[in-house]
This record gives structure tokens, C-alpha cells and sequence, in this order.
């Protein structure tokens, strides 16, 4: 899905957490205050869509870096799934856990979906890029992982003037 130019997030401080990675260590979102960061909500670990999704991050890592941005994956996942879902899929990319669904409902990316006719709560597919003030400056809801980390790419570079 295209950039939302009016969500409810942009232009306003993106909400502070801290949250446990794959190796349980607390990460705290103000500690990248200075940087670009990449915010970026999946359903769950090893699903098709969320291994493109978390790839195609991973193999602009680099890229991010080199222009000031930090990129972090969140999912309702356990460190210990993140952990394994890291490993199998060579991923360096910073993944939090939020099992309590704080984070999720914060940015509000915990959504009722339905699935075979039944309805339940689950992670949306949304992405915020957030300015080194702290402020939330682009949203994409409901992502096609597909394309997906390229076209955040190229909005952090139109944003920082350098495309």
C-alpha cells in the first residue's frame, strides 16, 4: 500500500517504548534520538510475507546505515522465535518483541482480522519512518512486503534531501 499522507501519526512524537530483542537485551527507541529510524510492525516470524518483508530489510542494512537510519522489525513474537527466525534466514536486522501488545496498540497496528471466518486480534503490516527529532514523518499501512524496504529507502533520501 502507498505512503498515507493523513494518518493520525504524522507530524506528531512517535510513542516512546522499550522493548526485549532476539537476545533478550532491552531496546529502547529514544537511544536512536539523532537518527533516522525505520519502524516497522509484522504479523510473525517465518510466514512468507514476513521473511520477504525482514530480507529485503536486511539486504538494505547497509544502505540505511550509510544515509543515518536505523531499522527495527516488531512482531508479537518471543526473543526466542526472533532468535531462530534470525538464524534460519541470516538476518542482522534489530527485531523486538512485544508479547503484550503495548508497542502494537501505541502506534496502532493491533487490528481485529478475520481468517476462515473467524475473527481474532493481529499485527497489521505498517511501517513509520521517524525524523532524528523523534517525530513520525511518513506512514504505510497495511505493506506488500514485496518493494517494500526500496520504497522507504527512497522517501528517507527525498526526506533528507538526497535523492
Amino acid at each position: 500500500m502507498a505512503q498515507s499522507t493523513e494518518d493520525q501519526f504524522i507530524g506528531k512524537k512517535a510513542p516512546e517504548f522499550c522493548l526485549p530483542d532476539a537476545e533478550g537485551a532491552t531496546t529502547c527507541l529514544d537511544s536512536y534520538r539523532g537518527k533516522w529510524v525505520v519502524l516497522y510492525f509484522y504479523p510473525r516470524d517465518n510466514t512468507p510475507g514476513c521473511t520477504i518483508e525482514a530480507m529485503q530489510f536486511n539486504a538494505a542494512l547497509e544502505k540505511f546505515a550509510d544515509i543515518g537510519a536505523q531499522v527495527i522489525g516488531v512482531s508479537a513474537d518471543s526473543p526466542g522465535s526472533h532468535q531462530k527466525f534470525a538464524r534460519k534466514h541470516s538476518l542482522s536486522i534489530l527485531l523486538l518483541s512485544d508479547m503484550d501488545h503495548t508497542v502494537l496498540k501505541a502506534y496502532d497496528s493491533w487490528k481485529p482480522k478475520t481468517m476462515f471466518g473467524r475473527e481474532f486480534f493481529g499485527t497489521q503490516r505498517d511501517t513509520f519512518l521517524i525524523d532524528p527529532e523523534g517525530t513520525i514523518v511518513a506512514v504505510w499501512r497495511k505493506v506488500s512486503p514485496k518493494g517494500h524496504a526500496e520504497e522507504v529507502k527512497e522517501l528517507l533520501l527525498l526526506k533528507k534531501g538526497e535523492a
